[in-house]
């Protein structure tokens, strides 16, 4: 797995459409709040063009792209961290997310109803953000309870725990997502439990009509702005135009976002927009049997890459063989890459590189 995103918006906002396209998982897309009551789940691979580029020089009887996994809830709604609209129920879905991504309506349509009456990207980002603090704030105050009673008699981790609750607290009480105080590894280990919502890596997604997808307005640029502000990717998309290209064969998509001006789709832009949100890397195991994309986090060390693929790579580690990515290209054999010295031997120590092609030996 490469990461999971939760996908949270108002209704009628173009999250279900988006998903769909995204996903090709049918969800339910309606003009009406609630439509999607369950979470809708899908799990979808990756774009990475270096999977078939190595494919040329290490042919495999298959190629195995890394994925992502996007949880879909149903639209919010004012209230609905206090269970306006089974809230608290769809709110719950998201916890265990390495990210959420905010779909943003920015675009007109009269035969879409908005919720609010009328489309403002801005106000429905803070819509979303309110409820996602009121279910934390109501999280914060159960565990502080808690906390009180054990830091009472003198308990050392409940008081350090109950410091770290009511810093916690004030932000979210004074309309500030947890994301944006600044705290440290310790404070967030100490929290872990809790599975903040605002405490989760954001990226935006305006969704925009289709003659605004290569080239974004006036909504949609309000949207970028306010994401810059916070130091967070933002993806421009028209979901409509993601919905026709996921329904076309894969040799068509190209063709058809040239003709729009795009290069590529918003599920790679999306993808890439998590790598850096969550500080992602991608390395590849390449063979006979298969080329295969593997996610780690940036800077891992060799044996963490190779408990990627099971946890006895890591325990039973003993050395990794490396080249990179930009050595088979240039060079179009792994045996040319050996023969210029630029297949590696690397131990324990070794950090791993975004496009590095690793085989690891171990020992169980």
């Amino acid at each position: 797995m490469g990461f999971n995103c939760g996908i949270v918006g108002l209704p009628n906002v173009g999250k279900s459409t988006i998903f769909n396209a995204l996903t090709h998982a049918g969800a339910q897309a309606a003009n009406y709040p609630f439509c999607t009551i369950d979470p809708n789940v899908g799990i979808v691979p990756l774009p990475d063009e270096r999977l078939q580029r190595i494919s040329q020089y290490i042919p495999p009887q298959k190629l195995i792209p890394t994925t992502v996994e996007f949880v879909d809830i149903a639209g919010l709604v004012k209230g609905a961290s206090k269970g306006e609209g089974l809230g608290n129920q769809f709110l719950g879905n998201i916890k265990s997310t390495d990210a959420i991504a905010h779909i943003v309506r920015c675009f007109e349509d009269s035969d879409v109803v908005h919720v609010e009456g009328n489309v403002d990207p801005i106000r429905d980002i803070e819509v979303n953000d309110t409820e996602l603090m009121l279910a934390d704030l109501a999280a914060v105050e159960k565990r502080q309870d808690r906390t009180n009673k054990n830091a009472k008699s003198g308990n050392k981790e409940a008081l350090a725990e109950l410091e770290v609750l009511q810093k916690v607290r004030k932000a979210l009480e004074d309309g500030i997502p947890v994301r944006q105080i600044g705290l440290s590894p310790e404070e967030k280990l100490a929290i872990r439990e809790l599975f903040l919502l605002t405490l989760k890596p954001v990226l935006y997604v305006a969704n925009v009509e289709e003659s605004e997808a290569a080239q974004p307005g006036e909504l949609a640029k309000r949207v970028m702005a306010h994401a810059e502000k916070e130091g967070a990717p933002c993806v421009v998309l028209s979901g409509s135009i993601e919905a026709e290209i996921s329904n076309l064969p894969e040799a068509e998509q190209k063709a058809f976002l040239e003709d729009l001006g795009l290069k590529e789709s918003g599920l790679a832009r999306m993808a890439r927009a998590g790598y850096q949100l969550l500080n992602l890397s991608t390395y590849f195991t390449a063979g006979e049997k298969e080329v295969r994309a593997w996610t780690i986090p940036t800077n891992a060390k060799a044996p963490q890459a190779a408990g990627v693929i099971h946890t006895d790579f890591e325990k039973g580690f003993i050395k990794a063989e490396v080249y990179h990515f930009e050595d088979l290209m240039r060079l179009k054999s792994e045996q040319a890459v050996k023969e210029a010295g630029l297949l590696r031997i690397e131990g324990k120590e070794y950090v791993v590189k975004d496009g590095d092609i690793m085989h690891f030996r171990f020992n169980v």
